[in-house]
């Protein structure tokens, strides 16, 4: 028998941490090859992509999408982690009274575009290893240095002060907890996170996910039934990455580790020289390459009958 793989899409609730969910789906498929494309905090909810059996070997890929978060927060309080799960280090809540809306409206919208952000000092980063909030836990608390992150566009913005709340598409390793505080900077007072939910990652969209309860005393009925809705739900391999395909006419070479060359080629879309490329065979995706030259070439070698390396193997996906 195959073992179970493909691409889940979790909607999480607040409470639990994503290792927390990656538990919950290994316990009921009963495999470990159970992991996720990115974080998300304990307070937050939303969109968590989740990888099962070989589809965890494309998570890689989709960890560095942008991603599309709705996000609610207090101006005048500021927390240790930028989130309203911390210790309260100020309140300047008095202050709050001395803003206009259009001073949030404008301080809001002046984040749209590339700015250094510093991560938070309580976030799943790693410093030497250590994730940061363990760190901080220790009372280690580590400041990295500020990253250049990209906020797209900010809409839907909803000002009831002392609280904010708008929709924002993001690049990957933005914290949004820090944006907030960053806007509650530039207005002088501050600012923590209250509510976040994330709504998508890349095309991938929190309306088509599911929610996975805690297995925890679920009688074997219900516990078949969550098992039977995940398998339904995952996502086959082959509809998981957006890079350009190529259809070879045999599988075993590449299964082999044979590097894919002109004359083992059916089909290919355009793609360009270093991109990464998807080794399609049978309508099945067989591994993941990297180009080694433009597609536009193949044809030129074709008429040279000069039968090239078109590309590398980077990950092969065997049948089992």
């Amino acid at each position: 028998m195959s073992t179970i793989s493909g691409i889940l899409l979790v909607d999480k609730e607040k409470g639990p941490t994503s290792h927390d969910i990656v538990e919950r789906i290994r316990k009921l498929l009963r495999i470990k090859q159970v992991g996720h494309a990115g974080t998300l905090d304990p307070f937050a909810t939303g969109l968590l992509v989740v990888g099962v059996g070989k589809a965890t070997r494309l998570l890689e890929y989709l960890q560095h999408e942008d991603k599309v978060y709705k996000v609610k927060f207090r101006l005048g309080l500021i927390t240790d982690t930028f989130d309203i799960t911390g210790q309260i280090m100020e309140d300047h809540s008095d202050d709050i009274s001395k803003l206009s809306e259009k001073e949030v409206l404008d301080a809001v919208k002046s984040f749209i575009g590339t700015y250094k952000q510093v991560p938070p000092a309580y976030s799943a980063k790693k410093y030497q290893g250590k994730k940061l909030y363990e760190l901080a836990r220790e009372g280690k608390i580590i400041n990295l240095p500020p990253r250049e992150v990209t906020i797209y566009d900010i809409w839907d913005i909803k000002i009831n002060l002392p609280e904010v709340e708008f929709v924002a598409k993001v690049s990957s390793g933005t914290y949004i907890r820090s944006l907030c505080m960053d806007i509650g900077y530039k207005l002088g007072c501050g600012a923590t996170a209250i509510e976040l939910r994330r709504l998508s990652v890349g095309r991938f969209v929190v309306d088509d996910a599911i929610m996975i309860p805690e297995v925890k005393n679920l009688d074997t009925q219900v516990f078949e039934s969550l098992r039977e809705l995940i398998t339904k739900n995952l996502i086959p391999l082959e509809k998981v990455l957006d890079f350009p395909k190529i259809i070879v006419n045999d599988q075993e070479k590449i299964y082999n580790g044979i590097q894919p060359k002109v004359e083992d080629l059916v089909e290919y879309e355009n793609f360009k020289k270093d991109q990464i490329i998807q080794v399609f065979h049978g309508g099945k995706l067989i591994a993941v390459a990297r180009a080694e030259r433009n597609s536009e070439f193949i044809e030129t070698l074709k008429k040279h009958n000069r039968n090239e390396r078109i590309a590398t193997l980077i990950k092969v996906f065997k049948e089992e």
